[in-house]
């Protein structure tokens, strides 16, 4: 009983920390999240009511099971990893994981610039959209003729 308060107290301060904004107290979260990994691990050992597990000193039927403590070994190796990693995150971060900081100077977006847009159509340019003629951003005359698709009307 005393095993799993402290299990879900190791989970409820994990949880918390890792919903904080700072990397390093999420680091600090998934290092309690791991510390609680690992008794729950070793609890499915029953290791508290049998022997040690080691073959040549006890007899089988006595010895505890050695997986959960070789899982819970290796969680631990990975659990170690994955915080070097995170608080090597967190140092070389450029500190700006803490966006409420009200002593941050806000900078003023600059003010929106307004497009001039030239509105005014030629006469022949909407008359020849309508013929079904493409305009082309070629000067008049110069533009691709129908014999240039296939390279025909090329020099």
């Amino acid at each position: 009983m005393t095993l799993a308060l402290f299990v879900g107290v190791l989970v409820a301060g994990g949880v918390y920390l890792v919903l904080q904004r700072g990397m390093v107290r999420i680091t600090f979260g998934f290092v309690l999240l791991g510390h609680a990994a690992n008794l729950v691990l070793l609890s499915a050992g029953v290791a508290a009511r049998r022997e040690a597990p080691l073959v040549q000193l006890t007899d089988l039927a006595d010895a505890a099971d050695a997986l959960p403590q070789a899982f819970a070994l290796t969680a631990i190796v990975i659990a170690f990893s994955i915080t070097i990693y995170m608080l090597t995150l967190a140092g070389s971060g450029s500190g700006d994981d803490d966006t409420d900081d009200p002593a941050l100077p806000v900078k003023p977006s600059p003010p929106p610039q307004e497009e001039t847009v030239d509105r005014t159509e030629a006469p022949e340019d909407k008359r020849e959209i309508q013929q079904g003629g493409v305009p082309s951003a070629a000067p008049r005359g110069e533009g691709m003729q129908t014999g240039d698709v296939h390279g025909e009307g090329n020099p």
